[in-house]
Order: C-alpha cells, then structure tokens, then sequence
C-alpha cells in the first residue's frame, strides 16, 4: 500500500533494483561525536553484543483491550474495524523508536548494508532533499511529494549531502521491514505485533484518538499545544512548523504517554511483525477475545503503525492510535523506522 505517508517499494522503478555495490566493510559510515562505543564487556546476545538501549523498555503489564477505531473515522480499506477485544500477555518494549545512534551501533558491528543502500536510492520528501539535482531521479508516481534520490539511506536521510552525525538522536529511517528484522536479530529483540503496539502505544487510555485523549491539540496556557509531530499548514507545499520540526524529531520528543512511550502518534511510521489483510479484524471478531494474536499467516505488506511527520487531517490522518498501513516488506522511505521488544 503506497499513500502519502509511505510510498512502495515502486518509488524505485527508475532506479536500478539489485545494483550491486561493495559490501561496506566496518566502519565505513562517519560517526557522531556523542556515539557511546559498545563496551567490550556488554553483555551478548545468541547473535553478538547487546546494543546499547540508550532508549531503555518500558515494562507493559498484561492486560484486554478493545483494539480499533471507535469513532469510524479510519479509511475501509484499511481495516481499522470492527472493534474486537484482545488480551496481551506483559512485554517489554523500548520506549521510543530506534535512534541513527543506535543503528549506528548495529552497522559498526555487523558491516550490514540496508535494502536502500543496496538498491542505491530511496524515497526523500521533497522539501527536504540534500543532494545535487543529478542525484534526484524522478517523482514517485501517484505521491509526487516523495523523490527518487540516489544516495538517501540511513546514513543519508535527506540524500547524500545529509548524514545521520548531525541527528542521532532521530529516529532511524529509510530501513526495510527486512533490515528492521536483521537489527532485532543482532540485538537479541524482536518487532512488536501489531496488537502489542497498538496497546502499548494507547498508555492505558481505552478508546481515545491520541495516547493524550481525543483532542489533537491542548488549550491549556500551562501546556505545549502540540502534542506530536504532524504536518501543519497546507500540504504537501507548506508546512509552517509549528510543532517546531519540518520532517523527523528526536526521538524523545513531546510527552510520553501512560506507560512511557514516546510518539507512538506521529514522527516516523514503524514496522511492526504482521503481515497486512484489511478483512483480519472481522476473522478477529468472530473469534471473541484473541489472546496475544500473531496477525494473519499471509498478507499483501508487513503492518506500519503511529503515523509520520507528513501525516494531516487533509489527506492522511492516519496518526490516529487505532490507524493502520501497510508496505512490502523491502520497502523503506524518510519516514518510516521501528521500535522493538525484549525477548
């Protein structure tokens, strides 16, 4: 499903799929000059050293809830509903998503090249690319707001004359649900399932829009008025910034919700384990209370949650808590990252 949140992995048409380049060797990326180096006594994983979880988990008790849009403000073919109960056994889930520092770990310790790096481009929302004009290959068909540009990945995020040093604490982006799956296996984690997010991301609160409540914004003098990062003003031509960031924020960011998780509306989609049916939620129903469900066997894309820094109510507002989407899984933009769960 390519919308204008996420384009698919066609954003790559006029590129060169499989172009093969020089497997990075270690080290091979610039580093910030606040990166922690891993410590040669950190604890191991079955697959190599522990990452460093400057983000830290959050424990989230077991517990029911009702999973999906109440208010039925969600787009049909996305499946939002019917509302369906679902029990979640307790899990550990890191409180913010992946940082640029953390991958950053990841690739220094593994040399691993990410599906962006290996196809040579990725998707760069178009006012915020850094490359020479040579670089931009096209728009991408149907979302002319994204950009084909050769060199954007991880360590490139907004294309080649852009590096990942100057926002660590961001949120990592441009990864692949495939790329997202070898970080969890070096770190000894796993991605969360789609109903684990969506409970952990709802803080405790049952049946409300946002991890706040249901009004998007706050009229409280005491309070910040925004409350996620969303697109403002008319999109996709101007955004006039007023929750402070035209794409990614740092991953700490705004106010957690009830159980200290940060941006789970809003600021980069995330990857969850799921494969994508829209007509799940009714197979779900019709079960009565699922007790920690695995999402369906087969699917047309892996599950994205929580929405992204272009999300507005004028096209896309999908960083509604119950709001789901879906990519292939070889698929990666500027906005789209992962959090993950302790094994």
């Amino acid at each position: 499903m390519a919308d204008c949140c996420s384009p698919g992995a066609d954003a790559r048409a006029h590129s060169t799929p499989g172009l093969k380049l020089p497997l990075r060797t270690v080290g091979d990326h610039p580093k910030a000059s606040n990166v922690v180096e891993p410590s040669a006594n950190a604890a191991p994983t079955a697959n190599g050293p522990a990452a460093s979880r400057k983000t830290g988990d959050v424990e989230i008790p077991a517990g029911t809830f009702a999973m999906g849009d109440p208010f039925n403000e969600g787009y049909e073919d996305d499946g939002e509903s019917p509302v369906h109960e679902v029990k979640v056994s307790k899990f550990r889930i890191s409180a913010t998503t992946v940082t640029n520092e953390e991958f950053a770990e990841f690739v220094e310790a593994t040399g691993h090249r990410t599906e962006s790096e290996t196809f040579g481009t990725s998707a760069v929302f178009h006012l915020a690319v850094k490359a020479n004009k040579g670089d931009v290959l096209n728009r991408v068909s149907n979302v002319p707001w994204w950009l084909n540009v050769r060199g954007a990945d991880w360590a490139h995020p907004a294309g080649p004359l852009s590096s990942w040093a100057d926002v660590p604490d961001h949120p990592v982006t441009h990864v692949s649900h495939n790329d997202a799956l070898a970080y969890c296996e070096w770190a000894g984690r796993r991605l969360p399932t789609e109903a684990e997010w969506e409970y952990a991301a709802r803080g405790g609160l049952p049946g409300q829009r946002y991890p706040w409540g249901n009004d998007l914004h706050n009229d409280f003098p005491d309070k910040a008025a925004h409350n996620c990062n969303i697109w403002q003003g008319e999109f996709p031509s101007r955004n006039t910034m007023d929750d402070g960031h035209l794409t990614t924020a740092p991953a700490r960011s705004f106010r957690p919700n009830g159980y200290g998780l940060y941006q789970t509306s809003g600021n980069v989609w995330e990857w969850c384990s799921d494969w994508f049916l829209p007509k799940y939620y009714k197979t779900c129903l019709a079960l009565g209370t699922v007790e920690d469900p695995q999402g369906p066997s087969i699917g047309r894309g892996r599950v994205m949650r929580g929405g992204s820094y272009l999300c507005h109510d004028s096209y896309c507002n999908r960083y509604r808590l119950a709001a789901r989407s879906s990519n292939t899984p070889d698929s990666a933009s500027a906005n789209l990252g992962f959090r993950t769960v302790a094994l």
